[in-house]
């Protein structure tokens, strides 16, 4: 498999964190698969509309993603990937008020537009309230 694959599927992590901070839910069709599933504690979402509703929900708490530890599988035009994940909450000027470690279960397609979660696993490894 190319290495361009797998560069690709590492900057896909990097900009769902990008939308995820910056809140470009319009560009959430460049992350996700519009088929995508995400599983977490929280519940299930499927697909675009439902992934996008829930991101808008949380108006007042801003985040920061940072993305380590990223291991891709490759396997053609799919790909599995695990990356660990660390969260900031917190408020706009204020510091931030929780965080967490956090574990990510992947799998993603290559679509004409590029690489694109399809399935996401969230577990929580730790959270820390202030």
């Amino acid at each position: 498999m190319p290495i361009t694959d797998r560069l690709d599927v590492a900057e896909l992590f990097a900009r769902l964190a990008r939308m995820l901070d910056e809140r470009r839910h319009d560009e959430i069709d460049r992350v996700y698969h519009p088929g995508i599933a995400v599983h977490s504690p929280r519940g299930e979402l499927h697909g675009l509309a439902e992934v996008t509703e829930f991101l808008t929900q949380q108006r007042d708490e801003l985040a920061q993603h940072v993305h380590s530890d990223i291991l891709v599988d490759l396997d053609g035009e799919r790909a599995t990937a695990t990356a660990n994940q660390l969260v900031y909450f917190y408020r706009e000027g204020e510091p931030p008020h929780r965080r967490s470690g956090v574990r990510l279960t992947t799998a993603m397609a290559k679509t004409a537009e590029g690489w694109r979660f399809t399935d996401m696993g969230i577990s929580p490894a730790w959270i820390k309230e202030n």
